[in-house]
């Protein structure tokens, strides 16, 4: 962590970027194009390797809050593991790369302690390699630099953006990594720095952003998708951006072919949004605005001073783009403070300013740039850094409580200011406790268990085997709702016990799946076993 002020701090030099990104030359020959590459390789992967090392060695999972985001994907991670496919074999509104990525973590790491972490350094590495790719070829190191530092933190951070530094999750990772997804093919809208330059990879690494957000929140990669075609109609642009359209067209035939499962997925979109309504209403945008009112003013001022010194409909499209695209993902995020594409478009445009020759780019606009794209930049930067630090600390101490099933033992749960949210789900860990040990007295270790809850996290941590049929996720209002849900014939259908908390994660998804399945778990299972915490239903022979 000690490179992160190296890196940032750049950015307030104002003199110092000013005089060097005025200095850089509009052509390149090869030599000096292959040392820039270097050093931006080597760079950004180094820090990257870092952010890496620190979440993945320890190979531990430290959580403050927000457990039950947790469990749903590691619960994603054992049906892959175990034969399943998503959203073949069971329902999710979420991309099938939500679980493939901690798949991959507890593949290499072999524990479930270690899928986040590891699955994030993953993702980071490779992020690494694109965002070198594109910054490289259009900022200068003094710019670029400190936004490749601000992006590859915000991938790692085990933290939702806009909370207290200190509060750490891996929940919605999905829209981290998405803000930092976007963010990078925000930096697209600049041209080269140099003549020479790779159609291919500019269309590679493009389609590889839009995809990876396609098959992992939509949302995301439906406003990427969006901007690329905004970029296709750019004749400065025309050979990549059509190509990578293409490619990512291409992707999508050749992923189906092989999954199976892409109307299962928009059906399962389908359900969600049924659920969860329509538009955002005003007062929800009113709220964002508020929230987030300081960020989006620095962002006006910055926006402005580019309209006015270079006057263009394209810019204006652009910067209207950021913002608008911005407050609509943050309202329908679990999110309330930082929009995050405000700084990577706020460093596009110092960038665009700061090389361009022209009149009106008086003394005072160069010096003010710098420290207003810092403000957007700085202090999401800092938090990102706090929790990638606080997390590899606890790891390698061990501290904190583990979860009390079998293979969650490397999942542990520490107390920091959320001290509710700490009470809370020490109290959750006692009832997982209790009903794992009913289970080990109740049936062979091959029965599948469902959970009228938020989650089911005893497949995982009890390494059973998990059914076929049902979702990885429930969430009253989201995924399910009284008068759309999935059939009860097709979630239970492949279940042998079925639990009811007394003291569910998620009171309302609780409550309204005993109400929705009652009638069917009455004709089809009896209760066995009733406890403080639970209740306990076998299916009937």
């Amino acid at each position: 962590m000690d490179d992160l002020p190296a890196t940032t701090g750049v950015v307030g030099k104002r003199g110092a970027v000013t005089q060097a990104v005025r200095s850089m030359p509009e052509q390149e020959d090869a030599s000096p194009r292959a040392g820039r590459q270097y050093i931006w390789w080597t760079t950004v992967v180094s820090f990257a390797l870092v952010l890496s090392a620190l979440l993945a060695l320890p190979n531990q999972t430290i959580t403050s809050k927000y457990v039950n985001d947790l469990f749903v994907f590691l619960d994603g991670a054992h049906r892959i593991w175990s034969g399943q496919v998503p959203n073949v074999d069971f329902h999710t509104s979420l991309g099938a790369l939500t679980f493939y990525i901690p798949a991959a973590g507890y593949g290499l790491s072999g524990s479930m302690g270690g899928a986040m972490p590891v699955g994030m350094a993953i993702v980071i590495l490779l992020f690494a390699a694109v965002a070198a790719a594109i910054l490289g070829s259009r900022m200068h190191k003094a710019l670029g630099l400190p936004l490749a530092a601000f992006l590859l933190l915000l991938i790692a951070a085990p933290a939702n953006p806009g909370e207290r530094i200190g509060d750490l999750t891996f929940a919605m990772f999905y829209n981290r990594l998405g803000w930092a997804s976007l963010g990078l093919l925000l930096v697209m809208y600049l041209p080269h720095l140099s003549s020479a330059r790779s159609k291919v990879v500019d269309a590679a690494c493009a389609s590889l952003l839009v995809l990876l957000m396609l098959y992992t929140k939509i949302t995301y990669g439906v406003v990427e998708l969006a901007f690329l075609v905004f970029l296709a109609t750019d004749r400065r642009r025309i050979g990549w951006a059509p190509l990578a359209l293409g490619m990512i067209a291409s992707s999508v035939l050749a992923i189906e072919l092989v999954w199976r499962g892409s109307l299962n997925y928009l059906a399962d979109m389908r359900l969600a949004g049924e659920n969860s309504g329509g538009l955002p209403t005003l007062g929800a945008l009113g709220q964002v605005l508020q929230n987030n009112l300081a960020d989006l003013t620095v962002y006006a001022l910055v926006a402005g001073i580019f309209l006015v010194l270079a006057p263009s409909y394209r810019h204006f499209l652009f910067t209207a783009f950021c913002g608008v695209t911005g407050v609509l993902l943050i309202e329908q995020n679990f999110q309330h403070a930082d929009i995050l594409t405000l700084g990577p478009s706020a460093a596009v445009i110092t960038q665009t300013l700061l090389r361009t020759e022209l009149p009106r780019l008086h003394r005072k606009a160069r010096l003010v740039l710098p420290p207003l794209l810092a403000f957007l930049l700085v202090p999401a930067a800092i938090n990102s850094a706090a929790a990638v630090a606080i997390h590899a600390r606890y790891a390698i101490a061990g501290w904190g409580e583990p979860i009390p099933l079998p293979a969650f033992s490397g999942i542990r749960l520490v107390e920091t200011w959320s001290i509710g949210q700490y009470d809370y789900f020490v109290q959750y860990n006692r009832t997982l406790a209790e009903a794992s040990d009913v289970l080990s007295q109740l049936g062979p270790s091959q029965a599948t268990v469902a959970v009228l809850d938020f989650v089911n996290p005893f497949s995982a941590g009890l390494a059973l085997r998990p059914p076929v049929g049902d979702s990885a996720w429930y969430h009253w209002g989201r995924t399910l709702g009284p008068d759309y849900h999935p059939p009860a014939e097709e979630i239970f259908a492949d279940v042998d016990l079925i639990l009811d908390p007394k003291w569910p994660i998620e009171i309302w998804t609780a409550n309204g799946m005993r109400d929705i399945f009652a009638h069917y778990i009455a004709r089809h299972f009896d209760k066995v076993r009733e406890t403080t915490n639970w209740r306990i239903y076998r299916r009937k022979t």
